[in-house]
């Protein structure tokens, strides 16, 4: 089960909204990531799988421009993102969901809600509060019941949402996750999915998911890669993913 991870499919070069390529990161001297290369196209849910210290989250971290890349580049929408920082990637229509949501607990909801649009253009901030709180409470509505509640009091759960819900604030053009299932129960987490699902398929927000739910990752993924050590080992549609035995019995027990 190995992979050059040259990235196979071969559209990538015309279409994919963020190219990932070659790129090798390090801390200190010991190397985390290796020759990684992924894409990801318009209104496409990809999955990244694999366990813990595989890489998943240096790899998030790499691409949002919180760790620099020692080699290779890193594209959004054919601009060159590699020497970016963070602020500039939101800027550019990135926005991420890191594992532990980032939330302001002493804020009450709405203020959440509201430095979402931050990384806005100043003119465009006012014009698009009102509409991308509509848009978040259309998929959130628990949110608008919890609007002037404090984040810290909110159930798990829902600050998920909320974390989902104020990334989406900033009209992304593709979203980020690192685990957002993490902590949740399977219901819970089957619905976040089905709403990311919604959000690539009718927003046509391109979403790149970090997971280790292999499961849950599945059913939303239009194309999964695997990392191990640092490595992509694997990659492809989910069906193969699937119909892999020796992935399958790896990461979806047999």
């Amino acid at each position: 089960m190995t992979n050059d991870s040259r990235n196979l499919r071969k559209d990538d070069n015309q279409t994919a909204r963020l190219r990932v390529q070659q790129i090798s990161t390090f801390f200190g001297q010991a190397q985390a990531l290796e020759n990684v290369s992924l894409s990801v196209h318009e209104g496409e849910c990809v999955a990244i799988l694999g366990s813990n210290g595989a890489g998943k989250s240096t790899l998030i971290r790499t691409i949002t421009g919180l760790l620099a890349p020692k080699e290779g580049e890193i594209l959004f929408e054919g601009k060159q993102i590699t020497s970016k920082r963070p602020h500039e990637v939101v800027a550019m229509g990135i926005a991420t969901v890191l594992e532990g949501r980032d939330l302001f607990g002493i804020l009450t909801v709405k203020d959440n809600l509201t430095l979402g649009v931050y990384p806005l253009p100043r003119e465009e901030k006012k014009r698009m509060l009102k509409e991308r709180i509509e848009m978040v409470f259309s998929l959130f509505p628990i949110l608008k019941q919890r609007l002037k509640q404090k984040a810290g009091m909110l159930s798990g759960g829902e600050q998920r949402m909320l974390a989902v819900g104020r990334a989406l604030m900033a009209n992304p053009r593709l979203l980020v996750l690192d685990e957002p299932s993490l902590g949740l129960s399977p219901l819970l987490t089957t619905e976040l999915m089905r709403l990311l699902k919604f959000v690539c398929n009718e927003w046509r927000i391109s979403i790149l998911l970090v997971e280790q739910n292999a499961r849950a990752a599945l059913k939303v993924a239009d194309y999964v890669y695997l990392l191990e050590r640092g490595r992509v080992v694997f990659e492809g549609a989910c069906e193969d993913v699937v119909s892999n035995p020796a992935i399958h019995k790896a990461y979806l027990g047999g």
